[in-house]
């Protein structure tokens, strides 16, 4: 392709984009939108697995006290947990440091603690696993075992609540996933549809340039470039969004979630995920604008 075809075929492109720029607005519309809503999943489900590796990697076992356990069984629950050889640090944590920890991760919910009049958390002891790759066998056994002491009201284990976030973070795909496609899919048909009143509104300048000898391929590269142009714009610009979303989010929501703002959180997407989004809507414009042509162009 030579230098001046190309020019030629860019200005005509850019000149279609211009001249029916309010169907084009529309279009972009609806492509931003449905690029947005894949970059919001990509961002939230992005955070969740990194959120599930994190957990992963800092497994620990959480033993919770009963209140009225006397001072001696207490301190046998916490020397039973500090000699397991899987355990390689363990911290306690006291009620009224518990409930310090409830009102700076919860702050809206300080007045139910100030209506229970008291403190409703009791002793923990905190235990971080030596090796996160020990069997899931070991750690269920050893917490079999903790559960059978005096003290001990109940044991929790951070590897469930992995799973889980890993099981939150499919799930949001899945349902991100799916209504993007089916948004994707009327871009796709909008596309075609704007490609197609592009051509008929120029019917009488393509049946000229068939006239003087042009090529199929010279007719159709203009609308093709358009639909690429349409879609890669549209793309861009749901990048910009996702990117305000995310600077814009813990300044308004974020904060009031208190700690659940560390799972309901975006995250910065990638660059093999920027330039997928930019690529996929280029795709798309570039099949919408084949499809139309294909059945509209015939020449």
């Amino acid at each position: 392709m030579t230098p001046a075809k190309l020019r030629y075929f860019l200005r005509e492109a850019l000149h279609n984009l211009w001249q029916f720029k309010t169907r084009h607005v529309f279009s972009l519309t609806i492509i931003c939108f449905s690029f947005v809503t894949v970059g919001v999943v990509l961002s939230l489900s992005g955070n969740l697995r990194a959120k599930a590796g994190e957990l992963s990697k800092n497994l620990t076992v959480i033993v919770y006290l009963k209140k009225d356990a006397p001072p001696a069984d207490r301190d046998a629950a916490e020397a039973a947990v500090r000699s397991s050889p899987l355990i390689g640090s363990v911290r306690a944590v006291g009620p009224d440091q518990a409930l310090d920890r409830f009102r700076t991760n919860f702050p809206d919910l300080r007045d139910i603690l100030q209506n229970l009049g008291t403190n409703p958390f009791p002793t923990s002891i905190e235990a971080g696993l030596k090796d996160a790759g020990v069997p899931a066998e070991r750690v269920l056994g050893f917490i079999a075992e903790v559960r059978k002491l005096a003290a001990v009201e109940d044991v929790q284990y951070n590897r469930e609540w992995a799973g889980k976030v890993r099981a939150l973070g499919r799930l949001v795909e899945a349902v991100g996933f799916f209504l993007g496609g089916i948004l994707i899919l009327a871009s796709f048909f909008i596309i075609s549809n704007v490609i197609k009143l592009n051509v008929l509104a120029r019917r009488s300048e393509i049946e000229i340039l068939r006239l003087v000898g042009a090529t199929n391929t010279f007719i159709r590269v203009p609308f093709l470039i358009e639909g690429v142009v349409m879609g890669i714009a549209g793309a861009g610009l749901s990048l910009l969004i996702v990117l305000a979303l995310i600077k814009s989010f813990p300044l308004y929501l974020g904060s009031s979630l208190g700690a659940l703002q560390e799972i309901i959180a975006f995250r910065y997407l990638s660059v093999s995920q920027v330039f997928g989004l930019l690529g996929g809507g280029g795709l798309v414009g570039f099949l919408g604008s084949l499809s139309s042509i294909g059945r509209f162009l015939k020449i």
